[in-house]
């Protein structure tokens, strides 16, 4: 064999052994982040800002420079990842002990990645070495299992990076607090994220069976200066109507932090769900000045107009017109600029959408529909509430009724037991019954009002409609092929 042959034989036999060994790493690299799962500008506007605000919480801030590192590479921008991989490593070995090596096994195994990808095995392999002696020095009880400061990492990348992450950060958090059940960090991490968990369900558990509640109470316990656990404490009071409790709690966030984005936006939110949409615009105004480029607080800004100009036309009908209209164009205003910072933000866009519709621009409102239909199923993000949304577009602005009922109909298929599932199937259950009231012989109305008792599994219901359909329809094979698979499972 030539000598070139050798080398390049070499060569990739030391390329196999780096990448096989690299596969084996726990870190941002290995742990099924998608480009297609979040949007990265809009994230690494968020990791900026974390950095600016965990000033002295070293740990927080190193996390945000490990997250922007993976962030960089899928932009393709390895040099700025390396710098923030060096930041990272600096602040773990300032400020983290005698035991900061812990601290730096996801650190090390994002470098030794990102030297992979810029063709740097003997920096990729040497950082490979130091994770050995890593693992070495500070053995776990068997190589599944990952030291605590890991698992907490692992949880807190995917809290932020994507909503589709939130069980696998739950999982994560609380092996994490298995070895280290009071650490106030990973305590308010799984507070957080029980916390989103909850929120995304169609009904409010009881307080007593909340889970997020508990966890809440725990981690401000543990620590009682956590402004935004704090203040999220308040709002899930609020959810139980323990107003009092839940307005010292904010009130005192507010005070401890007045100027930090991430608590002010919550507070915002809590005062705008109390009625007082004034206060929540002036404190979100606030926070704007800090996050100039939030698109979220643009966003909530335009829901808080909005639910100012909903309360207006109540009180007032259309004895103030030129303040409602004024209110309509802030809100097609913050909307607009929530996009303009963050183009695939879906509920921006359909909330836009929807204004337009109800200034009677149906052509902007159809072509913002059709743009987003094709984000929110690349990414498998807010699909239902697209659904839901573009059939009421339909049925009440271009009364297509056939479509809307198509749409309702995808999206009651979609994430069950969500709220936008019981929407669905209630626009559904509208439409069947008005049909059937003007027309009994209806097949198609009671064929609806039997797909919506079987998605509720009312299946008994669900046979009576469907019996109903075929009287008036009969040999229809959907109706038929559904009421077999009925009858059989109540067998």
């Amino acid at each position: 064999m030539c000598t070139a042959s050798y080398s390049s034989a070499m060569d990739v036999n030391q390329e196999r052994s780096v990448k096989t060994k690299l596969l084996q790493l726990e870190c941002h690299f290995t742990w099924g982040l998608k480009t297609g799962d979040t949007d990265l500008d809009d994230l690494q506007d968020r990791l900026h800002v974390s950095t600016e605000i965990c000033l002295g919480k070293e740990a927080g801030t190193a996390r945000s420079y490990n997250l922007l590192v993976f962030t960089k590479y899928l932009q393709g921008f390895n040099e700025e990842a390396l710098k923030n991989l060096e930041k990272a490593e600096e602040l773990i070995r300032n400020h983290s002990g005698d035991e900061c090596e812990k601290l730096l096994i996801v650190t090390y195994g994002d470098f030794a990645w990102v030297y992979y990808y810029m063709a740097q095995l003997t920096k990729a392999q040497c950082y490979l070495e130091k994770l050995g002696e890593i693992k070495e020095k500070f053995p776990t009880v068997s190589p599944d299992v990952l030291h605590p400061a890991t698992y907490a990492e692992k949880a807190w990348s995917f809290l932020k990076f994507s909503r589709k992450h939130y069980i696998e950060a739950k999982e994560c958090f609380e092996k994490a607090m298995e070895e280290e059940p009071d650490d106030s960090e990973w305590n308010s991490g799984y507070a957080i994220t029980l916390y989103r968990l909850e929120g995304f369900q169609s009904t409010l558990v009881s307080a007593e069976d909340s889970a997020a509640l508990k966890q809440l109470r725990r981690a401000l316990e543990l620590n009682p200066d956590d402004s935004f656990i704090m203040v999220l404490l308040g709002l899930k009071l609020a959810d139980y109507k323990e107003i009092e409790e839940a307005t010292e709690l904010v009130e005192k966030a507010l005070e401890m932090s007045p100027d930090e984005p991430h608590v002010i936006r919550y507070v915002a939110k809590f005062y705008r769900q109390q009625g007082t949409v004034d206060k929540s615009i002036e404190l979100l105004q606030r926070a704007l000045e800090k996050t100039p480029n939030s698109a979220f607080l643009h966003h909530q800004i335009a829901v808080s107009y909005k639910r100012k100009k909903s309360n207006l036309i109540k009180s007032c009908g259309r004895a103030r017109d030129a303040e409602i209209n004024e209110l309509h164009r802030l809100c097609i205003f913050h909307l607009e600029k929530a996009i303009m910072q963050k183009p695939t933000f879906i509920y921006a866009i359909i909330d836009l959408a929807n204004l337009y519709a109800q200034s009677r621009d149906i052509p902007k409102a159809e072509e913002l529909f059709h743009k987003i239909f094709p984000i929110a199923k690349a990414k498998n993000e807010c699909v239902q509430s697209l659904h839901l949304s573009y059939g009421d577009f339909l049925f009440y602005h271009k009364r297509k009724e056939s479509l809307a009922i198509k749409h309702y109909t995808e999206g009651s298929k979609l994430d069950q037991r969500t709220l936008d599932w019981e929407r669905c199937l209630d626009k559904l259950s509208a439409i069947a019954e008005k049909n059937i009231s003007r027309n009994s012989q209806k097949g198609e109305a009671f064929g609806i009002l039997g797909f919506v008792h079987k998605m509720k599994n009312e299946k008994k219901h669900a046979v009576d409609c469907y019996e109903k359909a075929l009287l008036c329809d009969p040999g229809n094979e959907d109706y038929l092929s559904a009421l077999c698979d009925l009858r059989l499972s109540l067998e």
